[in-house]
């Protein structure tokens, strides 16, 4: 996909976030933007600032309120915007939810949350948005995280479920190609969103020191690497030098991982912690 004038774009998890930004740049394009989120009132906000960087009076824009993990709900919605605004060229399921904790701490209802948002909306947006999509060929990106190739202490629900993501997209991807479907990845480090303040707060000691090792990116700065990453039709599209880094040196050399991260926990004191608890 070389350019974005006039194509009609689904942005599931549009509201912030990575969301946020790729609709406003994509609007910035010339592009017709649909987002998808829970909150009414916070859709309306995002898409006063989605349709505030628009260059034609053609361009359409519309949100809709979805839950993605009721399998129905998606079925509905998404008809309803077919039929309101047009069968989508680019599908992008941004939608996510993480509940970081030491594994014994992760509750069942927290990692069935995370699966069902992360890995299972992902699945109900695609299966129910594939068929129309097949006639006439498009574009899907669905988000992962540099977690989805490296197992992130602190974080089983969420690595676990972006593993999957993974996986899904690399099957989907040579199972759509015959029909002029293009299906990328998106693999971000830790981002400047409402998703990481929020993770922050129960993130264990040991999964801080190891974030902190890598730079904080921008919403902005991600959503320009998609964009870049969707023109040269890349599968995995992975922002920043160190990200790059880290999936070679995981590939090539995995011990060298495991040491990192082995080192990284000794300094957080982790042994005390094993001790008391």
């Amino acid at each position: 996909m070389k350019g974005f004038e006039e194509k009609v774009t689904y942005i599931v998890g549009g509201s912030s976030g990575i969301g946020l930004a790729t609709a406003k740049l994509l609007s910035a394009k010339g592009a017709h933007v649909t987002i998808f989120a829970r909150r009414k009132k916070l859709l309306e906000q995002a898409l006063m600032e989605i349709s505030s960087e628009a260059v034609s009076k053609r361009q359409r824009f519309s949100c809709l309120s979805l839950d993605i993990t009721e399998r129905q709900q998606v079925e509905t919605t998404m008809q309803k915007a077919m039929s309101e605004f047009g069968l989508p060229d680019v599908l992008i399921n941004s939608a996510g939810v993480s509940h970081p904790g030491y594994f014994e701490h992760v509750t069942y209802q927290h990692f069935d949350e995370t699966m069902k948002i992360n890995l299972y909306g992902i699945w109900n947006t695609v299966s129910a948005l594939v068929p129309y999509m097949k006639k006439r060929g498009g574009y899907i990106v669905n988000v992962s995280s540099v977690a989805g190739f490296i197992g992130l202490f602190g974080a089983t629900a969420y690595t676990a479920s972006k593993y999957a993501v993974i996986g899904l997209s690399e099957a989907l991807r040579s199972e759509l190609k015959p029909y002029g479907i293009w299906v990328s990845v998106l693999c971000p480090p830790d981002t400047d969103t409402p998703l990481l303040h929020e993770a922050n707060k129960t993130k264990p000691p040991e999964t801080k020191i190891i974030s902190g090792k890598a730079r904080l990116m921008r919403p902005e700065v991600v959503a320009q690497a998609l964009i870049r990453g969707m023109q040269k039709n890349q599968f995995m599209i992975i922002p920043g030098f160190d990200s790059k880094g880290i999936l070679i040196v995981k590939r090539l050399l995995p011990s060298l991982v495991e040491y990192f991260m082995d080192s990284a926990i000794k300094k957080s004191g982790a042994e005390k912690f094993r001790t008391e608890y």
